[in-house]
């Protein structure tokens, strides 16, 4: 959902549930983009979830001050949408010249999307011909609220920032995750504090995504439960045991595996439902981030569920930087993907 266009320079900026993080790149005559800045400040999950005038201010006051102790060189920002908020498919449509897709699309588009669209932001791509149809096209298609990006843009325009462009946190991600003009299908999984991102990505375009409303805080409640523990000691538990099953008894394991399930069993749903659709191609990857690459054996997990082979995500594979930061940034590269694949869009 681009803004404006012809931009030289800008900043991602990803306004998360625990956290707001921040990413500059610059581009190099190669195309390569170097790491210029980046920087995070955490956030109060009830704040960032808030509506209210007050509690919106004080998400403004964390960005404003985040973007002036990091010295970013710009007032430039491409800026995530939660995906949570964002409703994305991928359609077939009659091949038309793209002036008259364009209209076809918001003609049809009271049946594609679950708001108003008149209510609603709708934004579009063309990705290439259906698997399911030669005679149409296939397209990703994205909405979220009039209100929801107003308020947003309000908010950062009062910190004297200029949004180019919003763009779903789920699209942002693969850019960051998959190398450029990856041909064959990979599955990302996005653990966040609240909810979880599914994205299948084939050829540099979103075939699938969705965002499941189980996270670390629905696990870490499983354990505290379960467990009869407290939220704080059942994280603790939860970061050192997670699904190993031969630690504390398999108590830790034992407790939350029910909520694990749930979201294996979304990602299995995910699965069918991509293969179905593309019956010629064969997925081979998972690429895990967010808590999904942090819970102890949950990638081995995965690995064995669904007999795929399993990647860490590595939000800064497309990125230059000095080679003594390399420590430094794999230790906050699971917290990064969005922000990264915000900063990473083509100018």
């Amino acid at each position: 959902m681009s803004i404006l266009s012809g931009v030289s320079s800008f900043f991602g900026l990803d306004i998360g549930t625990t956290a707001i993080r921040l990413v500059e790149l610059s581009s190099g005559s190669n195309g390569a983009k170097t790491l210029v800045k980046y920087a995070y400040v955490p956030v109060d999950t009830k704040i960032a979830l808030s509506d209210s005038k007050a509690d919106q201010q004080k998400l403004a006051d964390a960005i404003a001050n985040l973007v002036r102790e990091a010295r970013v060189t710009t007032k430039n920002v491409a800026v995530g949408l939660p995906s949570s908020r964002v409703f994305t498919t991928v359609a077939d449509f009659d091949r038309l010249p793209v002036n008259e897709l364009g209209k076809a699309i918001h003609f049809q588009a009271d049946s594609l999307i679950p708001t108003p669209p008149a209510e609603s932001k709708i934004d579009w791509a063309l990705i290439g011909d259906s698997p399911k149809d030669r005679t149409k096209v296939e397209i990703v298609l994205s909405s979220v609220t009039n209100k929801f990006v107003e308020e947003r843009l309000d908010l950062i325009e009062s910190i004297g920032l200029n949004v180019i462009a919003f763009e779903p946190d789920n699209v942002a991600l693969p850019r960051a995750l998959v190398a450029p003009g990856t041909a064959q299908p990979q599955l990302i999984i996005d653990m966040g504090h609240n909810s979880t991102d599914i994205v299948i990505t084939m050829a540099d375009a979103p075939r699938l995504t969705r965002s499941i409303p189980t996270g670390m805080e629905a696990i870490i409640k499983s354990a505290s439960q379960n467990l009869n523990i407290d939220d704080k000691q059942a994280e603790q538990f939860v970061n050192k045991f997670g699904v190993i099953k031969d630690k504390l008894e398999g108590q830790v394991y034992q407790a939350i595996i029910g909520t694990v399930d749930v979201l294996v069993g979304e990602v299995d749903k995910s699965l069918k439902f991509f293969q179905a659709r593309y019956p010629e191609v064969k997925l081979d990857r998972i690429i895990v981030t967010g808590s999904a690459s942090t819970i102890p054996e949950f990638p081995l997990y995965l690995a064995n569920k669904f007999g795929l082979n399993i990647e860490i995500g590595n939000a800064w594979r497309n990125v230059v930087f000095a080679a003594d930061r390399q420590n430094e940034l794999a230790a906050v590269s699971n917290q990064f993907g969005v922000a990264v694949g915000l900063a990473e869009r083509a100018e």
